[in-house]
């Protein structure tokens, strides 16, 4: 075993050191004794902290990053329990009159969107959303003028009987925070832009002397606002935005989840230096794998240091319509599954009461999960990575001696989606061939980029019913997938069907019926006892379908998920998995986004599993399919459409968002691989654009700056012509595609 001296929160790293995990970008600032990661004996390694205060870990575990790697990474905790839904024990912070922690309801809010210096109108909004539900409302305050209003803002609201607790927004204005303290009960600050200057993206060289002066300038900036929150009662939220590092920080720690965790605390420190523990904290980003990782490290950070304080979940930047509920499903969802999150924001391009309803059905979904205990029995998890995206990717199909047909199409490299398809559906070919999003020349259905992959029918066609086994002949012909189950193949064969077994069936060799060669699907639920998964060790399955019903009210299919994935990768059986949710009749859409998003996403954005089939009887069909591809996309795996970086509107959004969004949707949601920006301002950004390919900004008012990623290329452009300039950027960089033509 080796051992060295490390503080606490990794960050005593000399600048060209080794690292750690998830830190294996960063840079930091003191030296230390590392042990030697190179061709470690052992499997893990125990490194003892030093000066670390309220700690509750003394030891941190290190094991290879893979087998066989030299990089160790820590095992560090990042929530109460790996196979069970815990909430996450937090003290309570008060924001207003109402409390925030892990002893109350998790908290919904959203934000205003109007002009905060029009008192009327923000009035009117703020009293909209708090009947609605909402529990918070933040304003923006971007000035003086903005900061006055706020007195007005609150005191209107008073004489009206609304009370709800009102959050500033800040950037840049430390005297504008002060001044708005006096009046609102909760001041959100930027670390990385209330006492540092705006990045510019330079590579910049500190000595230790240049980064303590840093420190202590941050200081100087933010202990006045300390110490008015704490003289006032308020709260502050200490707001890390992925998008708005400061160049120190990213110098240090790169554009990173490590990065978003430091500049937090380095706000953190100085509340509690000055005993200041009325906070919370965000790590907000429009990547949701980006923002999962941010929080888990930021937890198992305060693990280590016996911190407690609360979270507040959000995916910045996340759109509109489904793809912006899907993007919050799978971030915030995820988070949740773990019981981690105590107030929550769904950031939509909408108005700011439609976030009401979504962001309150997640918080139902999170706190039904603690109640309930939702889980499976403990298990020991070696493989899952907390902080860092390393998929595991099942083998696809591969043709064998003797196949008639090509089964290579049924699952897709980068993610599958399946479909259920009727009886009905087979009696209108061409009508089928459109819904699963193939292309048609003369009748024929050709795959393209946004192609089911593989049907479902669960009950196949007569024998004598020539016309619908030619429609799914016709699909087979082209690589897709059709499954069918056992009890239908043998009463009805279909040639070349997959056939869809489960667990009774494989162990009474009930399969053994089929003729040689016949490709098998298992179905399993997840929780089975270990002894009764052994039986999938001797059969050769195409794929898993991973399906727990939905009426389980105590087993919660993430954990049972991650559990059968630790099963499988223990046992070296790399089949492909896909995951099948089934919804009951009556299932709103924003349910069946949120769920599949917080069921399915919080396994992909761990890389585990190789597609989605989703099931609800009366939901549209295109509706499921553009879901599951969103899914697929929102977890950085198949990239089959335009993806879009949407900020929700503020006070300080200089155009119409939702129209001008719509408007640059229309004319370039043709273009998969292509990421686009909308900002309405510059505050979260460049850096919210690291993700995206263009970006198109409010620069002021009625002009827009364009962007080819952190980089303006084009000021100042007029509003009715930058649409267009947008458009010929994009063929200037060769990214442009004509729209398809209509079939």
């Amino acid at each position: 075993m080796a051992a060295g001296t490390i503080p606490a929160s990794f960050s005593g790293l000399k600048k060209n050191d080794s690292l750690p995990g998830s830190l294996q970008n960063t840079h930091a600032r003191k030296g230390f004794c590392m042990p030697n990661f190179q061709n470690p004996r052992s499997s893990s390694i125990r490194i003892r902290f030093t000066g670390a205060r309220n700690s509750s870990s003394e030891i941190a575990e290190m094991k290879p990053a893979s087998e066989g790697s030299p990089l160790l990474v820590p095992r560090q905790k990042y929530c109460e329990s790996i196979y069970k839904t815990i909430r996450r024990k937090t003290s309570t912070v008060m924001v207003g009159n109402v409390p925030l922690g892990s002893e109350h309801p998790i908290r919904v809010q959203t934000m205003t969107t109007t002009d905060t210096k029009d008192v009327l109108g923000t009035v009117e909004q703020v009293m909209g959303i708090a009947d609605r539900g909402a529990d918070l409302v933040r304003i923006t305050v971007q000035g003086k003028k903005e900061a006055d209003a706020c007195y007005d803002i609150k005191n209107t609201l008073v004489q009206k009987g609304y009370d709800i607790p009102l959050v500033a927004d800040i950037h840049f204005a430390p005297s504008v925070a002060l001044r708005v303290a006096e009046c609102f009960d909760k001041i959100r600050v930027n670390p990385g832009n209330f006492a540092d200057r705006r990045a510019q993206f330079q590579k910049l060289e500190y000595t230790e002397e240049d980064y303590q002066k840093e420190l202590e300038h941050i200081e100087g900036v933010f202990t006045p606002l300390v110490e008015k929150c704490k003289k006032y009662g308020r709260a502050i939220r200490i707001g890390t935005n992925h998008g708005s590092l400061s160049d120190r920080i990213m110098s240090y720690y790169g554009d990173s989840p490590r990065g978003m965790v430091e500049s937090a605390f380095e706000f953190a420190r100085i509340c509690r230096k000055l005993d200041f523990h009325n906070f919370v904290f965000s790590m907000k980003a429009s990547n949701p794998v980006v923002m999962v990782q941010a929080y888990r490290l930021l937890v198992s950070e305060m693990y280590v240091q016996g911190w407690d304080y609360p979270l507040h979940l959000g995916v910045t930047e996340a759109g509109e319509g489904e793809d912006g509920r899907m993007k919050s499903a799978i971030g915030i969802g995820t988070l949740l599954q773990d019981g981690l999150g105590d107030t929550i924001r769904v950031s939509l391009t909408e108005p700011p009461e439609e976030e009401i309803n979504p962001c309150r059905r997640l918080a139902n979904l999170g706190m039904q999960a603690a109640k309930l205990g939702k889980g499976v029995d403990p298990f020991e998890e070696k493989h899952r990575h907390y902080f860092t995206f390393q998929r595991r990717t099942g083998q696809l199909p591969v043709q064998k001696e003797g196949d008639e047909v090509d089964y290579r199409g049924v699952l897709h490299r980068d993610g599958s989606v399946l479909m259920s398809v009727s009886l009905d559906q087979l009696k209108t070919p061409e009508i089928l061939y459109k819904s699963l999003a193939t292309k048609l020349i003369v009748g024929m259905p050709y795959k393209d980029l946004a192609t089911v992959d593989t049907i479902l029918l669960r009950e196949l066609p007569p024998a004598n019913d020539t016309e619908a086994r030619l429609a799914i002949k016709r699909l087979i012909d082209i690589s897709m997938g059709v499954l069918t189950p056992l009890s239908e193949q043998l009463t009805k064969p279909l040639p070349n069907a997959m056939v869809l077994v489960n667990l009774k069936e494989l162990s009474t060799g009930a399969h053994k019926l089929l003729p040689a060669g016949t490709r098998l699907a298992v179905t399993l639920r997840g929780d089975e006892t270990y002894e009764e998964l052994d039986v999938i060790k001797s059969v050769d399955a195409t794929m898993i379908l991973l399906n727990l019903p939905r009426e389980e009210e105590k087993v919660n299919r993430v954990h049972a998920s991650r559990r059968l994935f630790e099963y499988l990768q223990e046992n070296a059986l790399n089949f492909p998995v896909i995951h099948h949710l089934q919804f009951p009749e009556g299932t709103h859409r924003d349910d069946l986004v949120i769920s599949a998003g917080s069921e399915a996403g919080a396994l992909l954005v761990d890389g585990l599993g190789d597609g989605l089939l989703l099931e609800a009887t009366d939901q549209d069909f295109d509706f499921l399919r553009n879901t599951s591809f969103g899914l697929l996309q929102g977890c950085r795996m198949r990239n089959t459409k335009t993806e879009y970086v949407s900020c929700p509107s503020c006070g300080r959004t200089l155009f119409d968002l939702q129209e001008i969004s719509a408007e640059i949707r229309a004319k370039t949601q043709h273009l998969p691989g292509v990421s686009i920006a909308i900002m309405g301002c510059i505050v979260n950004g460049p850096g919210e654009m690291a993700d995206a390919d263009f970006g198109y900004v409010g620069g002021s008012p009625g002009k827009i700056d364009l962007y080819v990623g952190k980089e303006v290329v084009k000021r100042g452009i007029a509003m009715e012509q930058a649409c267009d300039a947008l458009i010929q950027l994009i063929k200037d960089y060769g990214r442009w595609a004509d729209p398809p033509a209509e079939q």
